[in-house]
């Protein structure tokens, strides 16, 4: 496996590390990139994550036989029409939003005859911080990465994505974009909003910023996803909008249930609930301990 030329559409995090993974696994020896920020390719091309800088989505596609999208999910549909004329009708396209009925809805409406180029991938990896600087060629190595490939995706494209993912070192699992977003609204888009809200329902308090300096590794650890890129999140909250409707509205039934047995002063309720959530979360951390190891 060996690409003649590797596109590389948003040179921050995802991208670079992709491309730097992709680097050390010897399969791509010219990688262009392109960002809509100059100084952000810029950046790429000082640190070596990629070989060329291009001046537009089109020029940097033009004769790339893979082609890696990672930029917000809401300029996904902009991308895809920029890219369409130029694609490569042998090419492997793919993109690694955290959403995908939307990615998948995008692609229909404007890639046309290359449609069976895309593959829309998601890597269960990140870190709080954003940017080419913070690129890791170990990101996506030991994580598990769903492909939630289409009806109209090619077999040798498909192919072709898992191979890729695998010489990066993850592990592969399947959805459909529907079974995807309601899954990930639970455990990736919800915990994000707590995270959010519980920083602000701290700093709302007129003494929160002595409140937070007491904050220990716990709470540093639950907290950290608050941190994250705001127009990233802003675009996956709003994209999965209903799915993330639905698991704030599950939160809040619980969160009730914390409320009632609290103002009743009954412990042995308390307890119950705690002990029940703690088992459930031991036994998940062992099956997924068991799974890694698969």
């Amino acid at each position: 496996m060996k690409f003649e030329k590797v596109a590389l559409i948003g040179c921050g995090l995802m991208g670079g590390s992709f491309a730097l993974a992709a680097r050390e696994a010897g399969w791509a020896p010219h990688i262009v990139g392109f960002s809509a920020s100059a100084s952000s390719r810029q950046k790429a091309l000082s640190m070596g994550v990629i070989d060329d800088t291009a001046d537009s989505i089109a020029q940097a596609v033009q004769g790339a036989d893979l082609v890696l999208l990672a930029v917000p999910v809401t300029a996904t549909s902009a991308c895809f029409e920029a890219m369409a004329p130029v694609l490569r009708s042998d090419a492997l396209l793919m993109e690694v939003g955290s959403t995908k009925s939307d990615i998948v809805a995008a692609a229909l409406r404007t890639l046309g005859d290359k449609l069976h180029c895309f593959v829309p991938v998601h890597p269960i990896a990140g870190k709080e911080v954003a940017g080419v600087e913070h690129s890791d060629a170990d990101l996506y190595k030991d994580r598990a990465l769903i492909m939630t490939p289409m009806a109209s995706s090619g077999a040798s494209q498909v192919q072709l994505a898992k191979q890729i993912w695998k010489s990066l070192g993850s592990y592969i699992s399947e959805l459909s974009p529907a079974a995807h977003d309601a899954a990930f609204a639970a455990v990736s888009h919800l915990p994000h909003v707590l995270a959010y809200a519980v920083i602000r329902g701290i700093f709302q308090q007129n003494n929160g910023a002595d409140l937070i300096a007491l904050g220990g590794p716990g709470f540093r650890d639950f907290s950290r996803i608050a941190a994250s890129d705001p127009v990233v999140w802003r675009d996956i909250l709003g994209t999965n909008r209903e799915q993330v409707l639905l698991q704030i509205t599950h939160f809040k039934q619980a969160l009730n249930d914390f409320e009632t047995v609290i103002q009743k002063n009954d412990p042995q309720a308390l307890e119950d609930m705690i002990r029940q959530a703690s088992d459930l979360r031991f036994n998940w951390r062992m099956g997924a301990s068991q799974n890694s190891k698969d």
